[in-house]
């Protein structure tokens, strides 16, 4: 705590103009500080110890989603979900076991605008850096203090998979247990029945899931090979998601961060729904399950961006591979920006060489 004091309160704390938050990996507040002004209004919307300031309690915010996301994440204004939080800005970064990469908490800046700048972002970063150092520092001394002692190897005992398939040609498993966090690499043939399945929690059959990962419901031989090598892909890797048959089901719930940023866009937080945006899902697969879901996301996030978005999230949307070619995204942008803003000959540029394209 006082490394966080140090860099993120210096000085006069009391007089900061900020307050600043450490939560535990499931979102509840065990520490509040900062400016005595601030800490008294944020107090009365319950942003004080105790609180559970996870997504589940409170939809958008810097603490639950830099924990859901596991990265940094900055929330302007009016992009919390809860509208009494409204009128504040936060930055949050994730704090991980150095050695599993386990989430163990969260820190979060809480003001006003000047909360949700690059330099708090980068410093906010940095201070979840310089604890997951000291944590490691730590334990290095610990264990040269004390005698070698052979520990059991026990099996992770994985609560909560993931599966990012978000601008990648091959996916990526992610299983973490209470003791420990991996991440495993998978061929994008596996990466396409796991989409399926997790899409499809109720179950497949077999001609069914043969359809929407090779277009032909009688490549059944072809798909049973397959699952053989998916079991033992799992069997070593993730244990507890080995799917069953009988329908084709996973025997746990596994998220995607597809579903992750459509559920972002439902309630909202359109900007950081763009930032977790890494491109189409499996963008080289032609497999018909896995373009309908693609497509999916795609619209989602072009449907929210042409009707809800702010000039400033469109202006990112622009720059991404999805709405760089957006005749009407880029004429949008054209007519919300104020006629004198610098920003607009480059949007003109754009629309020109679009057309003369």
């Amino acid at each position: 705590m006082d490394m966080v004091r140090g860099l993120l309160l210096p000085g006069g704390a009391s007089e900061s103009g900020v307050v600043v938050a450490v939560g535990d990996e499931a979102g509840r507040l065990l520490w509040v500080e900062g400016d005595h002004r601030i800490r008294t209004l944020t107090g009365e919307m319950g942003f004080t110890e105790g609180a559970n300031w996870s997504e589940a309690a409170v939809g958008t915010s810097a603490p639950g989603t830099a924990l859901e996301l596991g990265r940094s994440v900055q929330i302007l204004g009016a992009e919390h979900f809860n509208r009494l939080v409204q009128p504040w800005s936060c930055t949050a970064a994730p704090v991980h076991d150095p050695e599993t990469r386990r989430i163990l908490g969260v820190i979060d800046v809480t003001g006003d605008a000047t909360a949700i700048t690059p330099q708090a972002q980068l410093l906010v970063d940095a201070t979840a850096r310089a604890i997951e150092g000291e944590l490691l520092v730590s334990r290095l001394r610990a264990r040269a203090e004390q005698s070698p002692v052979k520990a059991k190897r026990r099996r992770p005992d994985a609560s909560r998979f993931t599966l990012r398939v978000l601008g990648r040609d091959r996916g990526l498993l992610e299983a973490a247990s209470e003791r420990s966090s991996t991440a495993v690499p998978i061929s994008a043939r596996h990466a396409e029945i796991l989409l399926m399945l997790s899409t499809h929690r109720q179950g497949l059959s077999a001609e069914r899931l043969a359809e929407l990962v090779y277009a032909d419901s009688e490549a059944l031989v072809t798909l049973r090979a397959e699952m053989v090598r998916l079991r033992r892909m799992l069997q070593e890797h993730a244990p507890a998601l080995v799917p069953e048959s009988r329908p084709y089901r996973l025997p746990a719930d596994v998220e995607t961060d597809a579903q992750h940023l459509l559920s972002l866009l439902d309630r909202g937080a359109h900007r950081v729904a763009l930032a977790a945006y890494r491109g189409d899902v499996l963008p080289d697969s032609t497999s018909p399950g896995v373009e309908e879901v693609r497509e999916s996301v795609r619209a989602a996030l072009r449907e929210a961006m042409l009707s809800e978005a702010s000039v400033e999230v469109l202006l990112n949307y622009i720059d991404t591979d999805l709405g760089a070619e957006d005749d009407e995204a880029l004429r949008l942008c054209l007519s919300l920006l104020p006629a004198r803003s610098p920003k607009r000959a480059g949007v003109v540029a754009r629309l020109e060489a679009l057309n003369d394209g």
